[in-house]
């Protein structure tokens, strides 16, 4: 397509991505050949549509009414007038699609800190957690073009089968149900099984938007790299704000397109785990290797200790952090666990457990979740006592909202999670 002809259908249709998602940036590291020239493309003919009133606008009055200090009218009010206000929204954000160009003044973040537990000290900064909060305008402008990247990526299936987050029909409890399924059926076999909890150190702050935007190269691509390019963040505290800086990594914290650019950013880790017949399972940044190991055939470990070698390698190269500190190995089954497969683990300098944290939830090396439940049971028993304590002051419907987001939210996912206990031989 010549040069006119292209900008002929750029303003007829909007801007076209054309976008083929390419892993450029995974080196030999000793990994599999077969990676150094994959590409996975969606296509030639992908667009980010104009939108009107009945295509998908209306989409923005599912968004959260999070108000950022920066919006000129609180979130609730801009909803209740939108529509007085839909033209202009359409205008501003078929604009942005036709030109290709994300508007500057959506692109400043305001960044709160917020104590991540009540009891801990607040005059240490890292018991806070940095809350981002970006334009609402920002967001619908993110809806209109995450709803159709969305469906392409879905329809020429792209993103990773085993990548559970931020994608539909997808959770915690679907991802926790897969990998403990997947350790059940294998303990019934009688093998030994290696699960290894992987950890970043601030992945989604970490993302060179090089790399990214290689991983989306094709004929147009102008939209996403001005919607990287130029953002900037303060620290609102209070009645006080910081300076202004530049954010020249990360992908944008608090936005919509966000945590799916991550996951196009992480798509060669699932590749690199796949070409060492590892099996995996991954929710946003949190990935769990699992390997079983026949008793007649420890020397089948060396695939799942080589991966991780390939894994810290690749996240070296791409920019991110593998936390070996917080990385751990929990080893289900105790037949066939020897010395052997005892120094193999020990080589990678990790931490074997004997219980670990997935998900939210406690996995132990027998499978029962005991630890778990017992854990729940407490916690469900302390907020019963504290909604007794007031439960003569508010309504009985006000006292069945409290049972279900504090103890049944609880009792569910254990629910899911640890039915069906393995037999035990």
């Amino acid at each position: 397509m010549d040069n006119n002809l292209a900008q002929e259908s750029n303003s007829k249709r909007g801007v076209r991505l054309g976008v083929t998602i390419s892993i450029r940036s995974i080196r030999q590291l000793h990994c599999p050949k077969i990676f150094s020239l994959l590409t996975f493309s969606i296509g030639q003919n992908t667009y980010v549509d104009k939108i009107d009133r009945n295509n998908r606008l209306g989409a923005c009055t599912q968004l959260k009414p999070s108000t950022c200090v920066l919006d000129p009218i609180p979130t609730n009010f801009f909803k209740e007038v939108s529509g007085v206000l839909i033209d202009n929204v359409l205008d501003t954000v078929n604009s942005s699609l036709d030109t290709g160009v994300f508007p500057d003044c959506l692109k400043t973040a305001v960044v709160k800190p917020l104590l991540k537990k009540n009891n801990l000290d607040p005059s240490a900064l890292e018991n806070f957690r940095p809350i981002s909060n970006l334009p609402f305008l920002s967001k619908i402008l993110e809806l209109a073009v995450i709803m159709q990247l969305n469906d392409h990526l879905n329809k020429h299936t792209i993103l990773d089968k085993f990548q559970s987050g931020f994608r539909t029909n997808h959770s915690t409890e679907t991802a926790l149900i897969k990998v403990v399924d997947d350790l059940r059926v294998n303990a019934d076999r009688g093998h030994l099984f290696v699960l290894i909890q992987l950890d970043l150190s601030a992945a989604f702050d970490t993302i060179d938007h090089n790399i990214l935007r290689n991983r989306l190269s094709g004929n147009v691509l102008n939209w996403f790299e001005s919607y990287l390019a130029g953002r900037k963040f303060f620290v609102s505290c209070g009645n006080y704000n910081s300076k202004t800086h530049d954010i020249l990594y990360g992908v944008p914290q608090g936005s919509i397109l966000g945590p799916l650019l991550f996951s196009i950013y992480m798509l060669p880790l699932g590749q690199i785990i796949s070409g060492h017949n590892v099996s995996y399972h991954s929710y946003a940044d949190d990935t769990q290797l699992y390997l079983s190991i026949a008793h007649d055939d420890p020397d089948s470990l060396d695939s799942l200790t080589q991966c991780v070698t390939c894994i810290s390698e690749w996240m070296n190269s791409n920019f991110l952090k593998l936390n070996k500190e917080k990385t751990e190995i929990l080893v289900i089954g105790k037949n066939g666990y020897n010395e052997a497969i005892r120094n193999k683990l020990d080589a990678l300098g990790l931490k074997v457990k004997t219980e670990v944290k997935s998900l939210g939830v406690t996995v132990d090396c027998n499978l029962n979740f005991k630890s778990h439940i017992n854990q729940i049971t407490r916690t469900a028993f302390f907020h019963l006592r504290n909604i007794a304590k007031v439960r003569p002051l508010i309504s009985l419907k006000d006292a069945e909202k409290l049972v279900h987001a504090f103890v049944f939210s609880r009792q569910i996912t254990v629910t899911q999670s640890s039915q069906e206990y393995p037999k035990k031989t």
